[in-house]
């Protein structure tokens, strides 16, 4: 079982931000892959499909995106996996709109919402997958900038992104962490 936590916040009023691409990213996948409803277990929503033989999980945390460790943290111990089993999906001010990093480990890098799952699992081994979205403009703060809409001009790139980023997690399941690194990783 490969287990894929895109993380976000719940809720309308942040539907479509700079801080919710890894939901966006479970739902390109689901929509992919025919997942017909999420049901709520896990402080989440979680769905699942079939690929290359392994289940795989769609989680999207409930708890905001600060908590998101709660959440994983409650599938990693009913489902007694690896770490290197859970591929976490978030956004990163640090990297062009568009880009995309596959890493297996390694800090948070002031993401707040994957800072608290490296927390709460006790481990930096685990992969994660962070999707660009710029830094913010001159006299903007950073909370306010990853809560903002992608403006019109954008939307081609990040539409773009989240396919990619959903190619690698299937890459990733289907062949491994290296092979998914090399296809997502390369350079543009």
């Amino acid at each position: 079982m490969k287990v894929v936590v895109g993380l976000g916040n719940p809720g309308r009023k942040y539907e479509r931000t700079r801080h919710n691409v890894g939901f966006d990213v479970l739902a390109q996948l689901a929509d992919w892959h025919g997942v017909s409803g999420f049901k709520s277990q896990f402080e989440a929503e979680v769905g699942e499909f079939n690929l290359g033989g392994d289940k795989v999980l769609l989680v999207a945390p409930q708890t905001f995106m600060n908590l998101s460790g709660r959440s994983v943290a409650a599938v990693v111990k009913f489902y007694k996996l690896p770490v290197s089993d859970v591929m976490v999906v978030c956004d990163d001010m640090n990297l062009p709109l568009g880009r995309l990093r596959l890493r297996g480990s390694g800090s948070a890098g002031g993401q707040k919402g994957l800072q608290d799952i490296i927390q709460k699992l006790g481990s930096q081994d685990v992969p994660r997958l962070r999707m660009g979205v710029g830094r913010p403009p001159a006299g903007f703060s950073a909370a306010d900038y990853v809560l903002s809409r992608f403006r019109a001009d954008e939307a081609e790139s990040i539409s773009q992104a989240v396919q990619n980023a959903a190619r690698g997690i299937e890459s990733w399941v289907e062949q491994g962490l290296e092979i998914a690194m090399n296809q997502v990783n390369a350079p543009e």
